[in-house]
């Protein structure tokens, strides 16, 4: 019996040697890994320059994340045709994420609650409120976030409203150009927070900053923005109407499914560069995009219809200001210094959007009412 109880106490600690040289070893790899980009937005003087493409010879992190596989069921009878669709709404009747029997009322809501005062931001809050901060440093600041997002494989939801949340902020606090960075990091997490499934850590976000603000800082800041907001985080965004939109779109329309959708996030996330665009409501922003992204893929028919006025709410000449402002960012007429969110749709998986070609000017003929 002393025999067999020391085998088994020698079996138990082969076990925990095993599991500690395991361990060592995944130790050693991680020390191998390659750093992460980190960058300084602190010195926001000179500001005629963009952020520098990241250096390719920079290894990205790895963020290994534990996933299940889950296995998608389609009916028999969807993979062969659509579901027909009620003629009050366009809105597929197997697509669970868009609440086909309730869409209409959803977004009748949402367009009440983008309206509230205490959701927009004011759209003169750098003549009004700001001393120290520039139009120009919040779009650098916007840029370098979009490169954050890409680098903690963040969702577009959370970019937009992270945005949302800084330019809210801004509207009613003063803020020195030093700790605008800050400010975003900050408004980052709390918007990781409310829409990822796996957030990055507070210490990520003092890394990606190359630690020139402290665990202490980010979190005393996330409080002040919490408090300012009231923790009201959970307004409309573009992106919360695009997708309604662009679905609409593309029944009409008949265009290429992925090209359309990617070509209007890319134009929705140029928008976020511009001060200029905070004066519209989002929904007037996503419309205005489907419009201009209608025009790029189709310059030769009318890109808005009866069908988009319906459910957008919107007519042609709502959208004009809008559009042809976007249109300059596409074109690099405005903002052709910020070069983050350009490259980022340059990539395949974006299906190269952003190399498009769009004619230089949009017909006057374009923005009249449609039949």
């Amino acid at each position: 019996m002393a025999e067999q109880g020391k085998c088994v106490r020698i079996t138990r600690l082969a076990k925990k040697r095993s599991v500690a040289e395991v361990a060592v070893a995944a130790a050693v790899a991680d020390d191998q890994w390659p750093n992460k980009k980190r960058v300084v937005l602190g010195e926001l003087r000179n500001l005629s320059n963009a952020i520098a493409p990241p250096d390719p010879s920079v290894g990205k992190p790895r963020r290994v994340t534990k996933t299940k596989k889950i296995k998608k069921v389609v009916p028999i009878a969807t993979t062969t045709k659509k579901i027909a669709k009620n003629e009050a709404d366009t809105t597929p009747l197997d697509d669970p994420q868009m609440c086909g029997p309730y869409v209409s009322d959803i977004y009748a809501y949402l367009h009440k609650m983008e309206v509230e005062k205490k959701r927009r931001p004011s759209p003169d809050y750098l003549e009004k409120v700001q001393k120290d901060v520039s139009a120009n440093m919040r779009g650098v600041l916007v840029d370098w976030l979009v490169e954050v997002a890409e680098e903690y494989k963040l969702g577009s939801d959370t970019l937009f409203l992270s945005i949302s949340y800084i330019d809210r902020f801004l509207s009613m606090n003063p803020m020195t150009r030093q700790r605008l960075q800050l400010l975003g990091v900050s408004s980052m997490l709390i918007a990781s927070k409310y829409e990822e499934i796996s957030p990055p850590h507070v210490e990520d976000f003092c890394y990606i900053t190359d630690n020139t603000y402290t665990k202490e800082e980010v979190v005393k800041m996330e409080a002040d923005i919490l408090k300012s907001l009231k923790f009201e985080m959970g307004n409309p965004t573009i992106r919360t109407f695009l997708r309604r939109f662009t679905d609409v779109a593309q029944e009409s329309y008949k265009t290429s499914k992925m090209q359309s959708e990617f070509l209007g996030y890319y134009l929705a996330e140029l928008s976020l560069l511009d001060y200029s665009c905070l004066k519209f409501l989002p929904s007037l922003v996503a419309a205005s995009v489907v419009f201009l992204a209608n025009f790029i893929l189709c310059p030769d028919t009318h890109p808005w219809c009866s069908t988009l006025q319906k459910y957008s709410g919107y007519k042609p000449v709502d959208l004009r200001e809008c559009v042809l402002l976007t249109h300059d960012l596409y074109l690099s007429r405005r903002g052709g210094t910020l070069h983050a969110i350009r490259e980022k749709y340059k990539h395949h998986k974006f299906k190269c959007v952003a190399t498009l070609s769009s004619p230089p000017e949009i017909p006057v003929s374009y923005f009249d009412d449609v039949n």
